[in-house]
């Protein structure tokens, strides 16, 4: 009785002849056309997202410099030229002058 405890008793089922049933189940499961075809559309979902982030990002590179190079300027000049109308307003109107609208360009 004592080595029957020690060995997990005759209560328990053999597991080794159902370890090689669970195995060739799997091998069947990865080895089958419809996995193979899932793996490869995955790798291309992969392949496809990773050149798309790439370009994407290079895109976004090239919209920002040339968003900084070019129209952040503009908007400096700009809004230096609109101080300096409202400086002018506001010299005219202390020195007494008719409020005038500004001319546009």
């Amino acid at each position: 009785m004592a080595t029957q405890s020690r060995r997990g008793g005759s209560g328990q089922p053999d597991r080794r002849s159902g370890s090689k049933a669970e195995s060739s189940i799997l091998t069947k499961i990865t080895s089958s056309s419809i996995v193979s075809r899932g793996k490869q559309a995955a790798s291309d979902a992969a392949f496809v997202s990773k050149k798309l982030l790439r370009s994407t990002g290079k895109a976004a590179w090239i919209a920002g410099t040339t968003f900084l190079i070019l129209v952040v300027p503009l908007i400096i000049e700009m809004d230096r030229e609109q101080q300096f109308n409202e400086l002018e307003l506001q010299q005219a109107s202390l020195l007494g002058a008719p409020p005038s609208t500004p001319a546009l360009k």
